[in-house]
């Protein structure tokens, strides 16, 4: 079968001008590329492929040995606060993630504010008098930590 010649075959309507529509307005050409715009059927499916990969760690127990160098450490603390000094200390502490199981190990840096044993929780603050006042205080689980640095020895 022969193919026709378009040219040919739409002689009579290829030279006809545009039609206009009259009782519609002129769609801009940003409306009409949105015709065209790809269609997510699955909207929210890439983050949740996201989450997905995002990776957590486990806990790790801590052996006798970490367990009485935290508490020299704590000790030490106990007395710079007793003495009435502010140490500056980094302190590394398991934090559980809100989506999955396990969660991520987090050092976190400021001024000794408080240890509240009653409630087993150490608070700093921020890194100096100024942001003291402006950044609120960051409270962290005593069973959480595993690694306390300071410049304060024991």
């Amino acid at each position: 079968m022969q193919e026709k010649d378009a040219k040919i075959e739409y002689a009579d309507i290829i030279a006809l001008p545009h039609r206009q529509s009259i009782t519609r307005p002129h769609m801009s050409l940003y409306d009409r590329a949105a015709q065209f715009a790809p269609f997510a059927a699955l909207s929210g499916y890439d983050d949740m492929i996201v989450e997905e990969a995002r990776l957590t760690e486990s806990e790790r127990p801590l052996s006798e040995e970490e367990m009485e160098d935290l508490n020299r450490k704590m000790a030490v603390l106990f007395d710079e606060l007793a003495a009435g000094r502010r140490p500056r200390v980094t302190l590394t502490h398991f934090v559980l993630d809100l989506w999955k199981d396990g969660g991520r190990y987090v050092a976190t840096s400021g001024l000794l504010k408080k240890i509240d044993l009653n409630n087993r929780l150490v608070i700093l603050y921020g890194s100096d008098e100024i942001e003291s006042r402006l950044i609120p205080p960051v409270i962290i689980p005593i069973d959480r930590i595993t690694e306390i640095e300071t410049a304060v020895s024991p």
